[in-house]
């Protein structure tokens, strides 16, 4: 059998059930968005990098509210998250030159929510052929560059587009 050694991913395995309140709620306050991965901020959402992404350039656009149904998002907080989801696509094709855009909504513990409680939409870019034995056997992603790498490739971006 082999092993992989992923310590990035045993700070999230011990803070994980320690996490009281909404990470989604704190991590706006902190008050150093390079530090939590915030990105952009706009008056009803903020775009945060994903800690533990999918593949370089996993992003989520994330109300302020504390809401755990879309449908209770107002009606100006749901047109800004598209809106910065459409711009966010931009910057996504920009930069990393994806073959395809995967965004979507996990609402719920059953849908696969990893934040139950605070809605959120995810946007990642995709390349054909980007699942491979160690996605689909060993469960792994290898991402090509660090997430402050990816930080201030996106920040950068986005203000440009």
């Amino acid at each position: 059998m082999d092993y992989l050694w992923t310590p990035w991913r045993y700070a999230y395995i011990a803070t994980a059930a320690k996490v009281s309140g909404c990470v989604f709620c704190d991590l706006p306050k902190e008050g150093d968005d390079a530090k939590v991965g915030i990105v952009h901020r706009a008056e009803h959402c903020f775009v945060i990098l994903n800690t533990y992404p999918y593949t370089s350039g996993h992003v989520m656009v994330v109300p302020y509210a504390h809401l755990d149904e879309l449908q209770k998002l107002p009606e100006a907080a749901a047109n800004e998250m598209m809106a910065l989801a459409r711009r966010m696509e931009g910057v996504l094709r920009t930069l990393y030159s994806p073959d395809g855009i995967n965004v979507g909504m996990n609402i719920g513990r059953a849908a696969g929510a990893g934040v139950t409680g605070h809605i959120h939409m995810h946007i990642l870019p995709r390349w054909v052929g980007d699942t491979n034995f160690m996605t689909t056997t060993g469960e792994t992603r290898v991402l090509p560059e660090a997430l402050e790498v990816t930080y201030q490739r996106i920040k950068g971006a986005f203000s440009n587009i």
